[in-house]
């Protein structure tokens, strides 16, 4: 079948790619109508809004005399790019021949400085820190809502952090020693 015959494929490039543009737009924070106004009035100074008329090209395309000249950013010295490039260089942080998009400390890794690795935290402090966001219904809830579970029940979480030590109820005592006690 040629490549153009398929509809379902097309189709489905189609939605995916409509479905990454919605969530984008709607993953920005809503726009109050100073900042709306201000935004206008910016594209108008600028000429950043589409001319009348099907040629599809802005105002300030069409009329570059008429509008400011955007400022760019200050050009680097030859003597800091030569910099630059040694350094980078020098830690093999340049492409590699061929076509592996790898740089060359990652081919040759014995021919270059290693690299300090970031200090993370220990297996400990993760887990102590899970918990505690267990115990605070400090993480998402099933599904799409993007909620956390104590915004969804609010009754089952405490509201301030704890002062007591891992393993221990706000009373002090196990979780276990709690359920064997004499009701």
């Amino acid at each position: 079948m040629h490549p153009t015959h398929r509809p379902v494929a097309s189709l489905m490039v189609i939605a995916i790619a409509a479905f990454a543009a919605h969530a984008r737009a709607h993953a920005q924070a809503p726009l109050t109508r100073a900042d709306v106004i201000a935004q206008y009035e910016a594209a108008v100074r600028t000429g950043d809004l589409l001319a009348p008329g099907d040629s599809g090209k802005k105002l300030n395309e069409l009329y570059p005399a008429r509008y400011p000249t955007p400022t760019s950013a200050p050009a680097l010295t030859r003597a800091q790019v030569v910099a630059e490039l040694e350094t980078a260089t020098r830690d093999g942080d340049v492409l590699a021949p061929g076509d592996s998009g790898l740089r060359m400390n990652e081919v040759y890794p014995r021919r270059y400085p290693t690299r300090p690795a970031a200090v993370g935290k220990t297996r400990e402090q993760v887990r102590a820190e899970t918990l505690e966001a267990i115990r605070t219904g400090d993480i998402f809830a099933d599904g799409d809502s993007g909620q956390k579970l104590k915004d969804l029940y609010p009754g089952r979480y405490v509201k301030a952090p704890s002062t007591h030590a891992p393993g221990q109820q706000a009373d002090g005592t196990s979780p276990d020693a709690r359920s064997r006690a004499p009701a």
